[in-house]
């Protein structure tokens, strides 16, 4: 299996998936990131985007995550996810009804605690909704 990585993504609730995979695009705070096996081992917070994974050369799987934490080792990737969905069960009409929702608690927050829960949930609606719109090419 020198040919795959072992990719892990965990969320809070649960192991989401663990497989053997060509390669893994990880959307980190510095910038994008591929991982391939033997890559030099290191750490990267993640920021809201898409993770991509590769099988025969081609993505095959994108998951929306919220942010987390990457470890890189020479056989195994691991991502813990704030959050994590993978792009096709987003619903592109819910994320734009709850950005609407979430700009007028921006707005209308009743303090500045308030306001800025709101703006970080935001911020997460936000990326969802542009990873949907470029996953989907439209």
């Amino acid at each position: 299996m020198a040919d795959k990585i072992t990719f892990e993504l965990v969320s809070p609730e649960r192991l989401l998936l663990s497989e053997p995979v060509e390669m893994v695009v990880i959307p980190g705070t510095e910038g994008n990131f591929g991982v391939l096996p033997g890559h030099a081992p290191f750490a990267s917070t993640v920021r809201a985007d898409l993770i991509e994974i590769y099988q025969d050369n081609r993505v095959t799987r994108r998951i929306f995550v919220a942010g987390g934490f990457a470890e890189v080792s020479p056989d195994r990737v691991t991502v813990l996810a704030d959050e994590a969905v993978l792009v096709e069960e987003i619903e592109r009409g819910a994320v734009e009804a709850r950005i609407k929702a979430l700009e007028d608690d921006v707005r209308d927050g009743a303090d500045e605690v308030a306001r800025a829960a709101a703006q970080a949930k935001l911020f997460v609606e936000q990326a969802k909704l542009a990873a949907v719109i470029r996953a989907s090419g439209a």
